[in-house]
């Protein structure tokens, strides 16, 4: 079974202590990793690989689901720029990766800290100190849902 899949059936079933919005195509989660503090993924319903196995309507809506879920994390988490990555290549479900950018980020790695996130060599970016905590996932996990609040209203 898919490692997406897996963590999706626990939103069904209220035990992803990640989740924090459902969209129409897709679910919003925190990420278990905090190296850019906001580092949030957007999750597809449908199983599929890639976007252009969706049909077209649904191609369009995800988009536009992304792209609500890539502002609300701008908002929540004052990003300079947002760094917005479909990879899938360690799991082949469509999904999102939404890193908040703030000047400086990756420190001495990278000309002058500015590049992608996976400049960032892996084991730093995964290290177990990057784990979040129980408390800074609430804390997180409140402010995403006030920026989707404000931008819904």
């Amino acid at each position: 079974m898919c490692l997406i899949c897996d963590r999706i059936d626990l939103i069904t079933k209220n035990q992803n202590p990640y989740f924090v919005k459902e969209l129409e195509t897709g679910y919003v989660v925190i990420g278990d990793h905090q190296h850019f503090l906001g580092y949030t993924l957007f999750l597809s319903k449908k199983h599929v690989s890639e976007l252009h196995y969706l049909d077209k309507d649904s191609q369009i809506q995800h988009l536009s689901d992304m792209a609500l879920a890539s502002e609300a994390v701008a908002t929540a988490f004052e990003a300079k720029k947002m760094n917005i990555e479909s990879l899938g290549n360690g799991d082949a479900h469509l999904h999102w990766h939404l890193f908040p950018r703030k000047a400086g980020d990756l420190g001495n790695h990278g000309m002058s800290g500015k590049g992608p996130v996976w400049w960032l060599p892996h084991t730093e970016m995964y290290s177990e100190e990057k784990l979040i905590t129980t408390e800074q996932l609430l804390v997180l996990k409140e402010k995403l849902l006030k920026a989707f609040d404000q931008l819904e209203s």
